[in-house]
């Protein structure tokens, strides 16, 4: 049953990168964001679940679907649901890479809602799981994770958000002798990157968005690793937001099991442009091919997975495990 709604769930983030796909290159974030947003929607009415969206587009005023607190689905299981329909809207409007539309699925009542507000977070893979904290400074993470990965400090690659705010920790991510990954948008990306094997990221580090921490915490909690954050809020109206939705820890550090209270998670994502973890969706006469990933925490799985739809909506499946 459970590799059911996996695969299930699957047509749903395929659904959002087939839709944003036609967009890559257009220079309309709007439209492409858009896009993922109804192909997702859409996609979930034919899931039979309860769903309840957790993480999603924003509030209801802010968001007409995939809005937190949105009901999914059409009866069934109640799972609580996290959503990004398409991670990095610029990188698709102006075919950059790693663009991903991604959800991750668990218990009901598991997932933390948290708000629309930042996030400060640390993320590395399992070989440097414990080498890491989120109070620690960057230059103390950076020297413990090339110890605990065996490899001068020379040889780390940390990725951060391209943002002003993070000029002095680029500043000290540089002095500290380490190489830097700038990445424009897209930090689900960033953080699971550093448990995949071949992106050649080994660290991430840097202040995001807290939905975002959830999602890469989900897939953090499936492939291994460690992933930390703290809230940084940008207001105290944020933050008396956040107290009325009753989201815990408000000041405190969000380890993993605070953020994923489950060893039953699910993370999925599929690519909509080119990357160092997914190829972007490939259209050609009569039909596209898909290439995503899939997480599981209950059995420790990770698999990527191509689908061929063909006009008609056949699909062919190439699983690459």
């Amino acid at each position: 049953m459970r590799s059911t709604r996996i695969v299930e769930m699957l047509e749903v983030t395929e659904a959002a990168a087939l839709a944003a796909g036609k967009w890559m290159g257009k220079g309309d974030k709007v439209a492409a964001d858009d896009a993922a947003v109804e192909g997702m929607r859409a996609a979930f009415a034919d899931v039979e679940i309860d769903g309840t969206v957790v993480i999603g587009e924003g509030e209801r005023d802010e968001a007409p679907m995939l809005y937190i607190g949105e009901k999914v689905g059409h009866g069934g299981e109640a799972i609580d649901i996290a959503v990004d329909p398409l991670e990095g809207t610029n990188l698709t409007a102006y075919g950059q890479s790693n663009s991903l539309a991604v959800l991750a699925f668990a218990p009901s009542g598991t997932l933390l809602h948290a708000p629309d507000t930042y996030m400060n977070k640390v993320a590395v893979g399992p070989e440097a799981a414990d080498a890491v904290h989120i109070d620690a400074t960057p230059t103390e993470n950076i020297r413990n994770v090339a110890k605990a990965l065996k490899r001068p400090v020379e040889d780390l690659v940390v990725c951060i958000l391209d943002r002003d705010r993070h000029v002095d920790l680029i500043r000290e991510v540089r002095e500290a002798g380490a190489r830097i990954r700038l990445i424009s948008d897209g930090d689900v990306f960033g953080a699971v990157a550093t448990a995949i094997e071949g992106t050649g990221i080994h660290l991430y580090l840097g202040i995001g968005a807290a939905p975002e921490g959830v999602l890469a915490c989900t897939a953090m909690k499936c492939i291994g690793g460690c992933f930390m954050g703290r809230f940084a809020w940008r207001s105290d109206e944020e933050k008396a937001r956040a107290v009325k939705m009753g989201t815990p820890h408000m000041d405190g550090v969000l380890e993993m099991d605070t953020l994923v209270n489950t060893d039953e998670a699910a993370f999925i994502a599929t690519g909509v442009t080119d990357g160092e973890m997914l190829r972007g969706v490939r259209y050609f006469g009569g039909g596209a091919r898909t290439n995503s990933v899939a997480m599981d925490a209950e059995s420790k799985t990770v698999r990527f997975i191509d689908t061929i739809y063909r006009t008609g909506n056949e699909k062919f499946w190439v699983r690459r495990d």
